[in-house]
């Protein structure tokens, strides 16, 4: 069965290089992440909550009602 598959050497390197870039790319971003400063911190965590979008008023309305 796997006789039949055939390996070469760019189909090889271009897995080792998606590898290393998909590995690269998460440990720059865990990396930025535990570096990250704690007011920066602090306003990424309130982010979702700072402004109030018209669905949201829109639904509270609803629900007093």
């Amino acid at each position: 069965m796997f006789k039949r598959l055939v390996f070469e050497e760019s189909a090889a390197l271009f897995t080792i290089t998606a590898f290393v870039t998909a590995v690269s790319i998460y440990v720059a971003v865990t990396w930025r992440a535990v570096r990250m400063k704690r007011p920066q911190l602090e306003r990424f965590e309130n982010l979702p909550f700072a402004i109030a979008t018209p669905a949201a008023v829109h639904d509270t309305d609803q629900l007093s009602a």
